[in-house]
């Protein structure tokens, strides 16, 4: 959109800029269909993802910008939840009406917090589902064809009494691996994402009859994830050296990059040391200070040898996180067909692996809602130019930043490498958020500590302060608690409460400058913006503001950015009440008038910044400004108000009332008030 009118007043010596992609797709991962959405997945995922794809919008044009998420409607959760309820009398419809139901409910929701996705669809729903089931066959054939499936004949957990196969959510047990602190082991997944073969979950027990269930051998396929060792190794070398990816997100892949490992107790090798000598081809490491000793295999079928003989034996032992085969399938009827290969019929394709490949359901579905070739996606999933950006949370870093990336080089064919070639399907740029806590524990639907319900908040905050908020948590550092006042006893609140305090900056802060400005020129200036130039000092500080602003959503630090825009609004608000008090105090009109465009400058930089965090009080001041949409181009970020005034003719600004906000408090905080 060139415009050959347009003055550059950028610094002659600039910082260099970040570069962007020409067209992007962010995803914010996938909530379960058998629940309404709690804070975490609003504050912990969807607002960054949010952000950043309205920032994205602003930055490369919202032709070139493709936000995807939806409802996983599939897998043991979903199945176990309706299956309770159904047995406690307490839903009478089918499973497809009950995780309708809660779609709709998720999609209000998001609605509810302005999250702008271009299609929240459900994997098991409308013209989505038909064309996941599409996709799902396409990646499974072409899986197979490249050679990375096979089928294994693995134990899976059977209840005898009720003589049914179990679902991954039907057992539960204690997590194998060494040192995780999960508070339930499932089948062969545990609740912090840790996985493990079903033989080896700790004293498991069956949801149904609450007894030990048999294990029983049953055929499924996995794909061959232990073959992309030193690929994903390389991968990860790759993204810490020339990328911004997390560095903790890297660290957490590497964790699974490492070599079969039992951890055996001291005292056990000491009684047993003939059986655990004659084990499998293996290193024994030990080191003075640990109870344990560590024994090392070059390959997981000698690990997986050594487990039977040590179970065989009574000999306890806990495994070390490394790849295992990733299985593909089931055996639950409520799934996405598999195609049927090798004589293997009726499988369905477990929750996990088909959510991986979902967003590109999703991204071809919208595609085709707005009259899209078929093959459009690939220019978006497959193409230099482009960069899927994936907002997910630090439970799910093992299947999207090793299974997924994995997933996707087998799909390149038996030439993949890290860096394909134009055609070839790309990895994706992971952006890992830590835990958002509730009172400083952990909270989920499936433990002790509940979490508030998103809904639930905007009884209390409006969306704008909640949004903020989130942001302003760092949790690309750390996990962090969300400590909202409302749900605190009387005797325990101290000090302001925190969503209220980043929520002033808007409310408070932002509200009052821009209410200034436009009272100050409809009561000297006919509801025009004085001629004049931006005094220098006020402009070098936009300028650096703005590039500061931009390498840190490059960087997806939100937290930083809410700290730049406290730093920038304030001084802005500092300079208005010092230098208008003299103005005012002398009847200076000279520095009145040079204080009102400096602050209109002030408030058009601001109001870039914050458009993609609150969205509609920027809306409703740039309608009240008069202008058009450009103001939020960032081809025109360096640009000044008389830029965008010049577009309307005989320009003046639009009549504010006594007493409009544009950053409005929750009707609760001005009945406090």
């Amino acid at each position: 959109m060139e415009d050959n009118n347009k003055i550059d007043r950028r610094p002659k010596k600039e910082k260099v800029r970040p570069e962007f992609p020409k067209r992007a797709v962010i995803t914010a991962g996938m909530p379960y269909g058998n629940k309404e959405l709690h804070f975490g997945h609003v504050g912990g995922v969807f607002v960054h993802a949010d952000t950043f794809a309205r920032f994205l919008r602003d930055r490369i044009g919202e032709e070139n910008v493709i936000f995807v998420s939806g409802t996983d409607c599939y897998g043991s959760p979903i199945l176990e939840s309706y299956r309770k309820l159904v047995e406690n009398g307490e839903f009478d419809g089918s499973i497809h009406d009950y995780v309708n139901g809660n779609h709709e409910k998720q999609k209000q929701t998001l609605e509810d917090y302005d999250i702008s996705l271009n299609l929240y669809g459900a994997s098991a729903l409308d013209r989505a589902s038909e064309i996941h089931e599409e996709v799902s066959k396409d990646i499974f054939e072409s899986l197979y064809h490249n050679g990375y499936l096979e089928k294994l004949s693995t134990p899976q957990f059977y209840d005898p009494e009720y003589k049914v196969f179990l679902n991954g959510r039907q057992v539960v047990g204690k997590c194998p691996i060494e040192g995780c602190q999960s508070e339930k082991g499932y089948a062969d997944e545990c609740s912090l994402g840790h996985q493990y073969m079903p033989s080896e979950l700790i004293n498991p027990i069956s949801a149904l009859s609450s007894k030990k269930p048999e294990l029983r051998e049953v055929s499924n396929w996995y794909f061959k994830l232990e073959e992309f060792f030193e690929p994903l190794r390389e991968l990860v070398s790759y993204f810490r050296t020339n990328t911004n990816s997390r560095k903790y997100q890297l660290n957490t892949m590497e964790e699974f990059l490492k070599k079969p490992i039992i951890y055996i107790k001291k005292s056990y090798y000491e009684e047993k040391k003939d059986i655990i000598d004659a084990l499998p081809k293996h290193k024994l490491l030990e080191e003075e200070k640990k109870a344990s000793i560590t024994i090392l295999f070059e390959k997981l079928t000698d690990r997986e040898e050594a487990c039977n003989i040590l179970t065989k034996e009574g000999i306890n032992y806990r495994t070390g996180k490394t790849l295992v085969p990733f299985r593909l399938t089931g055996n639950i009827e409520w799934g996405v067909k598999v195609p049927e290969i090798e004589g293997e019929s009726n499988l369905t394709f477990w929750v996990w692996p088909e959510s991986l490949w979902a967003p590109i359901s999703f991204t071809k579905t919208y595609l085709e809602s707005i009259g899209k070739d078929k093959t459009e996606w690939e220019n978006w999933w497959k193409s230099k130019d482009a960069k899927v950006y994936q907002f997910i949370g630090e439970d799910n870093i093992y299947f999207y930043g090793v299974a997924q990336m994995a997933l996707f080089m087998a799909l390149q064919g038996k030439d993949y490498t890290i860096d394909p070639e134009e055609g070839k399907l790309r990895s994706t740029h992971l952006i890992a958020n830590n835990h958002i806590l509730f009172m400083d524990k952990k909270a989920s639907s499936s433990s002790e500590i509940k979490p508030p319900m998103a809904k639930e908040l905007l009884n209390y905050y409006t969306k704008e302060q909640l949004r903020i908020h989130f942001l302003s948590l760092g949790l690309s550092n750390k996990s962090v608690s969300f400590k909202p006042q409302v749900y605190m006893k009387e005797e325990e609140r101290e000090g302001v409460d925190t969503v209220l305090k980043d929520g002033n900056l808007l409310t408070n802060v932002f509200n009052r400058l821009v209410r200034s400005c436009f009272y100050t020129a409809q009561k000297y200036y006919d509801s025009k913006i004085p001629e004049g130039s931006i005094s220098d000092s006020v402009l070098s500080e936009a300028k650096e503001a703005i590039l500061d602003y931009e390498l840190k959503m490059y960087n997806h630090e939100f937290h930083m950015i809410t700290y730049l825009l406290d730093t920038y609004l304030r001084n802005a608000n500092k300079y208005w009440v010092n230098n208008m008090r003299i103005a005012e105090k002398e009847e200076d009109d000279a520095l009145r008038k040079q204080v009102l465009i400096d602050s209109f400058h002030a408030v058009r930089t601001a109001t870039a910044f914050i458009h993609p965090i609150a969205p509609e009080g920027c809306e409703m001041i740039r309608d009240y400004l008069n202008v058009s949409d450009k103001i939020w181009n960032w081809e025109y970020i360096f640009e000044t108000m008389d830029f965008f005034t010049k577009d309307v003719e005989h320009h003046e600004l639009k009549f504010l009332e006594p007493r409009i906000d544009f950053f409005a408090k929750h009707e609760s905080q001005i009945i406090a008030e």
